[in-house]
């Protein structure tokens, strides 16, 4: 069986090069079974009803309607951690650039370009641009997911003392934070007391504006505040606010609009924290596999959408449901399953709010008729989005 990829913005060829012979990869495909992006927005793209997954080579999925797209029975894929390595060394590297005032001191610099004398003017006005060690400061650390938590580690290296809030951090990110990692339950208390905050939380309608008046007007006069997270986290009127009054001494964001530009003291990059070849090389390797596995045996990693899954396939075929988490609805496809004699190998269910995903190994060998009658009988279940059947190759 050959699976069609359709793909958005340039992916990296260490990603492509793991579509083998079963795959065929056009950007062009009218109808293709699933989407490989990176930064291309689909809100305003008409969803072929072939798409059965999309793969963002990437964390966030701002750049995808998810919601309506799981109505529609379409598993959504981001690449976590990936790219932590690459936004973690901008993190640290902006965090001890602005301690030092090199923002502002080569824009000076360059400022004397064309002029004589520059060695001497050089000597004469390096004063104005003294700055601090961080040795020894405090940084805040919001949210202790793949990228702020390796921020927050490798920031003790560098002998800082680190706290860090996350109410909700994950028991696996748990075990790879050092115990020398500060935790408050309270994000005010990080707010008053560290030198320099950088935060790394994913957008949503709860965190958007989550950096608001209140906050600024909690944190510690003239804090470096780091943003490599969402632009939209922080309320840019209470930003400029803080930043007028001294509060904020330094805004650096990778996120930069029209209204960031006509505040002082902000430190604009050009969104690059995860511009390293390395990063997308990772990020397309990653969206890849998933979108490989998933189309190939139908488990589930890193859906934004969907719980984890994970059966392997041994039977002679899977019946793959995605379905709304409601009451009896194993039952309903238990029954079903027996009513047509499909004898039952394997299943396991999972549920991830609202929703839910059902795999079914049956010792079942089905013809393609059987198999478009099963499936248009599962998907008549009221509360069933997608279902589809994977015959094992390889099985005797």
């Amino acid at each position: 069986m050959t699976h069609h990829i359709k793909t958005y913005n340039q992916i990296a060829n260490a990603g492509l090069s793991l579509l083998d012979e079963q795959y065929k990869v056009n950007a062009a495909d009218a109808d293709p079974d699933a989407i490989l992006l990176r930064s291309h927005s689909l809100h305003n793209e008409p969803l072929p009803s072939s798409v059965q997954a999309i793969a963002r080579a990437g964390a966030g999925t701002n750049n995808i309607p998810v919601e309506s797209f799981t109505e529609q029975g379409v598993v959504v894929f981001n690449t976590p951690g990936a790219n932590a390595n690459a936004v973690k060394e901008l993190v640290l590297s902006c965090l001890i650039a602005s301690a030092r005032n090199l923002f502002s001191a080569i824009t000076w610099t360059n400022s004397l370009k064309g002029s004589t004398n520059v060695a001497q003017q050089v000597e004469a006005n390096k004063k104005a641009f003294i700055g601090n060690e961080i040795r020894g400061k405090k940084l805040g650390v919001i949210g202790l997911g793949n990228i702020g938590s390796v921020v927050a580690n490798d920031a003790l290296s560098l002998d800082m003392d680190v706290v860090a809030y996350d109410p909700f951090v994950s028991v696996d990110v748990a075990w790879m934070i050092s115990r020398n990692v500060q935790r408050v339950h309270n994000l005010e208390e990080l707010l008053a007391t560290c030198d320099y905050i950088t935060i790394h939380v994913p957008l949503s309608e709860k965190t958007t504006g989550f950096i608001d008046e209140k906050a600024f007007k909690a944190m510690k006069k003239g804090i470096q505040f780091i943003n490599f997270a969402r632009g939209e986290l922080v309320d840019e009127q209470a930003l400029e606010a803080a930043l007028k009054d001294g509060t904020v001494g330094k805004y650096i964001t990778d996120f930069p609009n029209d209204r960031i530009f006509e505040l002082e003291n902000v430190v604009a990059i050009p969104h690059l924290g995860a511009s390293t070849l390395e990063s997308e090389e990772n990020c397309a390797v990653m969206a890849a596999t998933q979108l490989k596995n998933f189309l190939e045996t139908g488990n589930i990693r890193n859906a934004v959408n969907l719980p984890n899954i994970d059966l392997p396939l041994t039977s002679p075929g899977r019946l793959t449901i995605m379905h709304k988490n409601v009451p009896n609805m194993v039952g309903q496809i238990s029954t079903l399953l027996a009513e047509r004699a499909f004898n039952i190998a394997d299943m396991v269910n999972r549920s991830r709010g609202s929703w839910a995903y059902t795999l079914i190994d049956i010792d079942n060998k089905l013809t393609d008729p059987e198999a478009v009658d099963i499936l248009n009988r599962l998907q008549n279940i009221e509360g069933v989005v997608r279902a589809r059947h994977i015959a094992n190759g390889w099985h005797k």
